[in-house]
């Protein structure tokens, strides 16, 4: 079955399209992929991984047409920045 693995830089972004067996896990489809060669930076026991959008247990096995993908860590919790931002409009 097809299936895509991407990952994001900012100004930079790798999806890669593979054949994997029925029975894929999430981890072994980004490991097969070849990514984490390209990218020695990523650490799957640190960073968080998802199909479709939605984080997933690197266990999940993937069906057809899945999208795994590997995330970056946040640099600001995206509540709290949104707060700031509000306070920064705000007329005094």
């Amino acid at each position: 079955m097809q299936v895509c693995v991407a990952y994001a830089l900012p100004g930079q972004q790798t999806i890669l399209t593979l054949e994997v067996p029925p029975g894929t896990t999430l981890v072994a489809a980004i490991r097969s992929s070849g990514i984490l060669e390209r990218y020695p930076e990523v650490d799957l026991a640190r960073q968080p991984a998802g199909i479709n959008g939605r984080v997933r247990p690197l266990t999940t096995v993937l069906k057809a047409g899945d999208r795994a993908e590997i995330y970056r860590a946040r640099l600001a919790d995206p509540k709290a920045a949104r707060r700031s931002r509000e306070k920064l409009a705000k007329p005094l």
